[in-house]
Parts: structure tokens; C-alpha cells; sequence
């Protein structure tokens, strides 16, 4: 995977789905954290981006995603553990396969990150807002319907989007 420690930040490259399924957005939440984020992970050295998301979801859960298009690119700056993080970050819109076992919006579906549980839940778009979502862009960004690609500035809580 893409990430390595540079004076005093960690450096990763991350790719993530966005995929809707009516007014509801797939989100995953990782065992003992407290917030929610988008599923995907970082790339691995030669793998292109949208690549890396169609593997991790293989992975974490044994769902088939296909591409649709790019939603974003983020640069994100962060802390996490302690620690100052920069994140450049590649989003795609992405949709299941039909007959996968993730699209019933009733239930919340187990995966797993090497030793770590992941929980896949549908989230009202409109209920984003009273979740704690990261990063924060997020919310306003899933929110909104945007047909243009998006530049994402992100340093701690405060952002700035541009299409």
C-alpha cells in the first residue's frame, strides 16, 4: 500500500466507493472507532485507483462494484492517533452488482480488514448531519447531486469544495 512516514506526517494515497442506492449512501464503520467513512483503502504500488476500490470491496465484504465515474479528488490533512497525516484521495462513483447481498437497506453487513470488523450500513443522505462522518467534507458533498468532477481541500474541520 501506498503510505510512508515523512518527517513528521504520514503520507497515504486512498481511494474510496461512493455508491447510492436510492436516497441512501453505503458506509462502513471500522471495529472501535466512533465515526464512519466511505469504504475503500489505500492503493497498492501499480494498481490504479479505481482498481484499488473494486479489490477492497472483494476484500472486506466479497461484494462486485463497477465504476461509473470520478466524484472527487481530495487533499486531505488530518490527525489520527496523534499523528499529522496528509491524504491525497481518489472518490468514485460506483454501483453494486445486481443480486448483491449488500443492497437490502434493512440490515447492517459484517466485513473484515485483516483482524478488524467492519460494519456496511446504509445512511439516509439526508441523515448524514447526525452522524459523525469522516472526513468531514463528506455530509455536504453526499448531500448535494453534483455532475462535476471536485476538487476537495480538507485540513482538520474546515474545508473547501470547487467543481
Amino acid at each position: 500500500m501506498i503510505s510512508f512516514d515523512t518527517g513528521s506526517h504520514r503520507f497515504n494515497l486512498r481511494a474510496a466507493a461512493v455508491i447510492f442506492q436510492d436516497e441512501y449512501v453505503l458506509l462502513h464503520q471500522v471495529e472501535g472507532e466512533d465515526f464512519w467513512c466511505l469504504p475503500g483503502g489505500r492503493v497498492e504500488p501499480g494498481e490504479h485507483a479505481s482498481q484499488t476500490v473494486i479489490r477492497e470491496m472483494r476484500e472486506e465484504v466479497g461484494a462486485t462494484i463497477h465504476i461509473e465515474k470520478t466524484l472527487c479528488i481530495v487533499e486531505n490533512f488530518f490527525s489520527y492517533n496523534g499523528r499529522p497525516n496528509h491524504e491525497i484521495g481518489f472518490y468514485f462513483v460506483a454501483r453494486l452488482e445486481s443480486g448483491s447481498t449488500l443492497l437490502d437497506l434493512a440490515v447492517s453487513h459484517q466485513g473484515s480488514e485483516g483482524s478488524k470488523r467492519l460494519t456496511f450500513s446504509w445512511i439516509s443522505r439526508q441523515r448524514l448531519s447526525e452522524i459523525e462522518v469522516r472526513p468531514v467534507f463528506l455530509c455536504q458533498l453526499l448531500q448535494a447531486d453534483h455532475t462535476a468532477l471536485a476538487h476537495v481541500i480538507q485540513r482538520e474541520s474546515h474545508f473547501e469544495i470547487s467543481f
